[in-house]
């Protein structure tokens, strides 16, 4: 039997992926946030297929990751590098999947940080 809050958690995600479905066009940026680490998908809906993936494991931004004096700006980072890997792959435009989390500090920081790498959300 489920517990109380992995139930409304549950419930938040179904809530929150009923609004939003990713094309090869538009991907859907999904947004997963651990206890120490953040990473990001983009993911084609009608394939079924993750485009491709960037986490604070990266690394093509370990230095910057270790210049980085909280997870807010890691997240920062990480968000600028998906960025740069959606451009490279010709994606301009995502949808933004915060997942159960509400849009603040780390995952809010993502996003900014995908804005100003170039990316429209």
């Amino acid at each position: 039997m489920l517990r109380k809050t992995e139930l409304q958690k549950a419930k938040k995600k179904i809530r929150v992926r009923q609004k939003i479905w990713g094309t090869a066009e538009r991907p859907r940026m999904n947004v997963f946030r651990s206890l120490n680490q953040i990473y990001v998908q983009f993911i084609d809906d009608n394939a079924g297929k993750t485009i491709f993936s960037v986490s604070s494991l990266s690394k093509e931004i370990a230095e910057e990751i270790k210049n980085a004096k909280s997870k807010t700006e890691e997240s920062k980072v990480v968000g600028t590098l998906a960025a740069k890997k959606a451009i490279e792959a010709g994606i301009k435009t995502a949808l933004f999947d915060r997942n159960i989390y509400r849009y603040h500090g780390r995952v809010k920081a993502l996003a900014d940080g995908a804005r100003e790498g170039g990316l429209k959300i």
